[in-house]
C-alpha cells in the first residue's frame, strides 16, 4: 500500500509508509475502543459482544461452554463485492478461453 501511495500521491517512499501505519494505526485504534469504522467504497468493520454459550465439540460431542467475548467483524461494501464478482467472472473467462481450469 505504501508503494502505492509513493508513485500516486508523490511522497517519498519514508513518508508513505509512514503515512499508511498511521491511518491503520487509527482504523485499529477506534476497534479496539469498540468504535464502528466504515470505509467508504471498501467496508464497514464493527465490535460486538457475545453472550456466553454452550458449544459442543464436533470431534467428541461433548458440551463446552464458551465464554463471553467481543468479537469484530468485517461487512464488504457492495462496491467491493461487485469488483471481487467482476474480477471472477472476468478470470473464469479468461481460463474458459485458454482451456486451462483451476
Amino acid at each position: 500500500m505504501a508503494e502505492s501511495v509513493f508513485r500516486k500521491v508523490g511522497l517519498s517512499r519514508t513518508e508513505s509508509a509512514e503515512l499508511v501505519e498511521t491511518v491503520i494505526d487509527e482504523i485499529c485504534n477506534a476497534i479496539v475502543r469498540g468504535e464502528s469504522v466504515k470505509l467508504s467504497s471498501f467496508a464497514t468493520f464493527q465490535v460486538r459482544d457475545k453472550n456466553e454459550r454452550i458449544g459442543r465439540n464436533p470431534k467428541t460431542g461433548e458440551e463446552v461452554p464458551i465464554s463471553p467475548r467481543r468479537v469484530m467483524t468485517f461487512k464488504a461494501s457492495n462496491v467491493l463485492k461487485q469488483r471481487v464478482l467482476k474480477a471472477h467472472i472476468t478470470r473464469k473467462a479468461k481460463q474458459k478461453q485458454t482451456g486451462t481450469a483451476s
